[in-house]
C-alpha cells in the first residue's frame, strides 16, 4: 500500500478544503498548499492565510513554493521557516503559461543554472527538508535529464513527477516511455502524479512500478474525494456512498465559506468550482445543471437532486 499525497490545485485545495477533507474523509499521507509566490515583493495576503499554522492545525501539510530565481526562493524559504515549517516543496511543474513564461514552475526546467543554485541552497540548509514536484519539461519531454542529474546529487525527501510537458498542461497522453527512464534514473524516493482517477489505476501503478514511494492525486480526488481512503481501506465505496460523501463534504465546506465570503452571489461563485472535476462521477446532466445555475437557490436545488 503506497502513501497517497494530495496534489495542490489553485482555487480548490485551500486551507478550508484541506482541513475539512482531512477531518471528514482522510486517507491522505500529506497535503500540499497551492503554490506560494512573491508578488510585488511580498507574499500575497491570501497565501499567508492559507499557510498560517493556525489554519492548518493537525493537518499533515507542506507549503509549496514557486519561484524564478534564487533570490525569490531565499525570501520565501525564510518566510516559511519563520512560521515554523521544516518541510518545503519546490514547484518545478506548474504548466500555466502565466507562471512558466516567467521562468517559474515547469518554465524553470530549461534553466539548469538556476536549478544548480537551488541545489546549493538546499545543501546549505540541512535543517530543512525539501522535495520537488516537476514535469518532464516545459516544451521538451527530455528537459528533465540534465535537471535530474543535478537533483540526484541534492538531498531531497522525494521527487514527484507528472510525465507531461508544461505546454501539454493536462491534455494529451502521459509519456510513459520518458517516465520509465526517469524512474530508472532517479536516485530519490519517487512519487508518481498524473491521471489517477480510479482504484484500478492506483493498484496497477503500485504493481507495475514497485519502487515507487507514493502516488499523488489531484483532479482524481476533487472528482472522487473518497478515492484515497478507499485505497487505504481496501474497499471500493458504492456509488451512493461516493455521492453522499461528496455532498457531505460540500455542505461542510459551504458552512465554513459562508463565514468568510459575504452574500449569496459571492457564496455561489465560491462554491460552484467545487464541482468542476466531478462530471465523471455525478453525470453530465446533473453537472451541467449545477454549473449553469444562475444563483444560489438554483444551485442548491440542483445539488439536492444528486443521487
Amino acid at each position: 500500500m503506497l502513501p497517497i499525497h494530495f496534489a495542490p490545485l489553485q482555487g480548490h485545495t485551500d486551507d478550508v478544503y484541506r482541513r475539512t477533507h482531512h477531518s471528514l474523509i482522510g486517507g491522505i499521507h500529506r497535503y500540499y498548499t497551492p503554490f506560494v509566490r512573491v508578488e510585488a515583493g511580498d507574499i500575497r495576503s491570501k497565501d499567508r492565510r492559507d499557510i498560517s499554522p493556525k489554519n492548518n492545525i493537525d493537518v499533515p501539510v507542506t507549503p509549496q513554493l514557486i519561484f524564478s530565481s534564487l533570490k525569490e526562493l531565499e525570501y520565501l524559504t525564510a518566510e516559511i521557516e519563520a512560521l515554523g515549517y521544516h518541510s518545503i516543496d519546490l514547484n518545478m511543474g506548474c504548466p500555466f503559461p502565466l507562471q512558466a513564461r516567467h521562468g517559474r514552475g515547469s518554465g524553470l526546467l530549461a534553466h539548469t543554472d538556476i536549478v544548480s543554485e537551488v541545489s546549493h541552497f538546499i545543501q546549505s540548509h540541512p535543517h530543512l527538508t525539501f522535495s520537488v514536484k516537476m514535469r518532464l519539461g516545459w516544451d521538451n519531454a527530455q528537459e528533465w535529464r540534465p535537471v535530474l542529474d543535478i537533483l540526484n546529487d541534492t538531498p531531497l525527501a522525494h521527487i514527484a513527477i507528472h510525465p507531461r510537458t508544461g505546454v501539454q498542461q493536462y491534455k494529451g497522453d502521459i509519456d510513459y516511455s520518458e517516465f520509465e527512464q526517469f524512474y530508472d534514473t532517479c536516485r530519490h524516493p519517487l512519487i508518481y502524479n498524473g491521471d489517477l482517477t480510479t482504484l484500478t489505476q492506483l493498484h496497477e501503478m503500485e504493481e507495475r512500478y514497485p519502487r515507487l514511494a507514493g502516488l499523488m492525486l489531484g483532479r482524481g480526488l476533487l472528482c472522487r474525494p473518497t478515492l484515497a481512503v478507499e485505497y487505504t481501506e481496501g474497499r471500493e465505496f458504492t456509488h451512493e456512498e461516493q455521492i453522499r460523501t461528496l455532498r457531505t463534504l460540500h455542505a461542510k465546506l459551504m458552512e465554513q465559506y459562508a463565514q468568510i465570503v459575504k452574500g449569496d452571489a459571492q457564496l455561489h461563485s465560491k462554491m460552484r468550482p467545487y464541482w468542476e472535476y466531478t462530471e465523471p462521477l455525478i453525470g453530465h446532466k446533473p453537472y451541467k445543471k449545477i454549473m449553469k445555475s444562475g444563483n444560489l437557490r438554483n444551485y442548491l436545488a440542483a445539488i439536492e437532486e444528486l443521487r
